[in-house]
């Protein structure tokens, strides 16, 4: 195993991406995601994507040069063109956007079209509650699961994710995928070797299976292993390709291969200002009445505080990482070992 430095993963990632293609702005803006996934302890968006992010950005999958814009904008919606450029720099804009027109209005719902994997969509709306705001977070993904009793991949797994403010005090982080894992767990397990276990996907023939690459090759269980999943992936998908304009996850080939189409996913923020409605300080008051009562439970731990604890012991220790993958960073990054 390797030991890296937050700040020495950093700038692999952002050397590597731009020796793919990636503008500075883009490469740093994935780099800081990345990295903040892995010492979340999310493999599944944290390093492991640079080599697929890197292959797309050199075989056309992702624009290195693009600038997300804001083209369209009426009282408090707006939409942002990615324009085919890694997501990670266009939703810490629409977001940015979004935080601003939410001062205005009292709430703001921002769109983003033509764009990619946007990785863990939670830590997109850390810039919302740090403004005492709560966010809502929604995006599609390729075509993974299939419709409540259909027999092929339409949604993909279209993670939903929430964060809610409090008075001195982390905020509550909510992030998960529709599907009963995020489909980067089997990209993990298929590359270190691992099975998975039975519930979480099924392979191409529709059976049930431990082997992770029968199971990316297949389809994905959705929420619960039944319609109610289904139907919440229905939801999501309508919000971010149907009211924004962007493609339907069926549309988009796989970001596991290295050949496929431009994506042009898209997702959506949704930005509250609690002060335009019960006021922050009932808001605040009232949130941690509940979670006051939710520790009356031993056992109970809020929503983001593992992730957080990981990331902040990660700041002092550093990341330890797969000697394969660390090589791998350094050869897409043409940088020496040090």
């Amino acid at each position: 195993m390797s030991h890296l430095t937050l700040e020495r993963a950093t700038d692999l990632v952002t050397q590597a991406l731009q020796k793919a293609g990636a503008g500075p702005a883009m490469a740093e803006a994935a780099a800081l995601c990345l990295v903040r996934a892995e010492a979340q302890g999310m493999a599944s968006h944290g390093l492991y994507r640079v080599g697929q992010y890197a292959t797309h950005l050199r075989n056309g999958r992702a624009n290195g040069a693009a600038q997300p814009t804001v083209v369209r904008r009426k009282s408090a919606a707006l939409l942002v063109d990615a324009q085919g450029g890694l997501a990670f720099g266009a939703c810490g804009f629409a977001v940015a956007q979004a935080v601003e027109a939410a001062r205005e209005h009292g709430v703001c719902f921002a769109g983003v079209v033509h764009s990619h994997h946007a990785g863990v969509m939670v830590d997109h709306l850390r810039a919302v509650a740090a403004a005492g705001m709560v966010g809502l977070a929604f995006s599609n993904s390729p075509a993974a699961m299939p419709a409540a009793g259909g027999r092929h991949p339409i949604f993909g797994t279209n993670p939903v994710a929430a964060i809610f403010p409090r008075r001195a005090a982390d905020p509550l982080m909510l992030d998960l995928s529709l599907s009963e894992v995020a489909r980067g767990k089997l990209m993990v397990a298929a590359r270190e070797g691992k099975p998975i276990p039975i519930g979480w996907a099924l392979d191409p023939q529709g059976q049930p299976t431990t082997d992770p690459q029968a199971g990316m090759d297949g389809m994905m269980l959705a929420l619960g292993g039944g319609a109610k999943g289904a139907m919440l992936a229905l939801m999501v998908e309508l919000l971010v390709t149907a009211v924004i304009g962007a493609q339907f996850g069926f549309e988009a080939s796989t970001f596991f291969v290295e050949d496929g189409n431009v994506p042009g996913l898209g997702q959506v923020f949704l930005v509250i200002d609690p002060s335009a409605l019960a006021g922050s300080s009932h808001f605040l008051d009232r949130v941690e009445q509940l979670v006051a009562e939710m520790l009356r439970d031993d056992g109970v731990r809020l929503p983001g505080a593992r992730r957080l604890a990981l990331e902040r012991l990660a700041a002092v220790q550093g990341l330890t990482v797969a000697d394969e993958l660390h090589r791998q960073l350094l050869a897409l990054a043409d940088a020496p070992p040090l």
